[in-house]
């Protein structure tokens, strides 16, 4: 077993990955050197050279730390890569970013967040109530939290705010004090093949939560009588049998204003300052888990009120009186829902557009059917060719079976430099882009186009 005080350099295979940077920048914060490889200069691998970490972008064994104590690795490489083979076939100590965190958290008290989608969120929102309020935590986030414009901050609290990824089962090496579980819906199934294996890891991981620690989990979520933890907190903003519900929802000036009730205690004008009705059911998760902790309810209540959100959830990046544009990083049907509704609940007025870049040819042929219902929620959706991300193409398998399946009029496929040219000549009164491939390369261009057009 690895000695994690004993590391002296580590090299992230894979750096810029929104996990991965997380604990590269734990290391570096430690004092460690800390460098890596990653195929694409990105914005965030520009943002950790600034802050003193070296990034190499060519697979070349001549560009890699060979005095790296530990080498940690994301699936995301392939197999063929060079500077990885050249670490595996010489002996050097290889680890998942699943198995440095466990390493990390071993000690710690921790507040781990899952979920097939909602879990960057809340686990943001649990730790900026933690930091708010003064209580503190050490944070490792799958997004860039817009209050600190990072995904890892540091506190000399033993307390750990690690979002739980279900990715190759990385979430079962943790061992939670407190679980949030905040959906189940299939997906990964390249992983799991099936979406009751998919579950099964779900239900497993809350058998890592020790003794005497405590399951928030989503009260109508899939099977969750075979979740068998003794201390289990449920929570549902439309059904007040939950242990934590939610009355008094009201919108002011785009935000949520609502009340927090439990059958012990309850909280008063809540302000939520973040679009999307799923917003607030990721709020009171949070709010469980203060409460949880004995957090002072009047500091929940101000902590709430200064989240600023999550970069690319529901993330503002135009937003008057005639035009308003929402990026997101939805991916899966059920976040693109949650995403579409909750826009158009907020502006019934508002022609919806939605330019959506489907990730995964595995996800977009598996749920394909999914993906056309929500998207037909849209007055009109442009949809971009598949990201592949990790995968090679699969035969057969375009943006097109999904727009076959599509009910609405308006609708088609579009380069990216077809979208822009297309928005030049196309005022959109709510546009929403979504996706978590680089569709995100589209949002300055994009607004830039809406100034200009002003």
């Amino acid at each position: 077993m690895i000695d994690i005080n004993k590391i002296s350099s580590i090299y992230f295979a894979g750096i810029g990955g929104i996990g991965m940077s997380a604990l590269a920048r734990y290391f570096n914060y430690k004092g460690i050197k800390v460098s890596g490889y990653d195929k694409t200069e990105t914005t965030l691998t520009k943002k950790l050279q600034e802050e003193g970490i070296e990034i190499n972008f060519i697979d070349d064994v001549n560009l890699l730390d060979k005095g790296a104590s530990v080498v940690v690795y994301t699936p995301a490489i392939p197999a063929a890569n060079l500077q990885l083979a050249y670490y595996r076939n010489n002996g050097y100590a290889l680890l998942k970013r699943s198995d440095i965190l466990e390493l990390i958290t071993k000690t710690t008290f921790n507040i781990c967040i899952a979920g097939t989608h909602g879990k960057t969120t809340t686990s943001a929102m649990v730790a900026h109530i933690l930091k708010n309020t003064g209580y503190g935590c050490t944070t490792f986030l799958g997004g860039i939290a817009t209050n600190y414009n990072t995904n890892f901050w540091h506190s000399n609290n033993n307390v750990c705010v690690v979002e739980a990824d279900e990715y190759d089962r990385s979430f079962l090496k943790l061992n939670p004090d407190i679980a949030i579980i905040t959906s189940m819906d299939a997906d990964h199934l390249d992983i799991y093949g099936t979406e009751e294996n998919m579950q099964n890891a779900f239900i497993d991981f809350s058998t890592k939560i020790k003794p005497n620690g405590c399951l928030i989990i989503k009260e109508n979520i899939n099977r969750i009588n075979d979740f068998k933890v003794k201390d289990t907190c449920t929570y549902n903003i439309n059904n007040s049998t939950a242990n934590i519900s939610v009355q008094n929802i009201t919108i002011n000036n785009g935000a949520y204003v609502f009340d927090v009730v439990n059958k012990y205690w309850h909280i008063n004008n809540i302000v939520l300052n973040m679009g999307g009705l799923h917003n607030i059911e990721n709020a009171i998760a949070a709010i469980g888990v203060a409460k949880y902790l004995n957090i002072d309810d009047n500091k929940i209540i101000e902590a709430v009120a200064s989240f600023a959100g999550v970069k690319r959830r529901f993330e503002y990046v135009v937003k008057n009186e005639k035009q308003v544009y929402i990026d997101d990083y939805a991916h899966h049907p059920e976040e693109l829902r949650a995403l579409i509704i909750g826009a158009k609940n907020l502006y019934p007025t508002m022609k919806c557009t939605v330019i959506f870049q489907p990730h995964l040819f595995s996800r977009t042929n598996d749920l394909a059917k999914g993906f056309a219902e929500v998207l037909s929620l849209a007055d009109e959706t442009i949809l971009l060719p598949i990201y592949p991300a990790r995968e090679l193409p699969m035969l057969g398998v375009t943006s097109e079976i999904v727009l076959d399946k599509m009910s609405n009029k308006q609708k088609s496929i579009k380069q990216k430099s077809e979208i822009l040219e297309w928005l030049k000549n196309n005022k959109c009164q709510l546009l929403i882009t979504a996706g978590a491939g680089d569709i995100d390369t589209l949002v300055q261009p994009i607004k830039n186009i809406i100034s200009t057009n002003e």
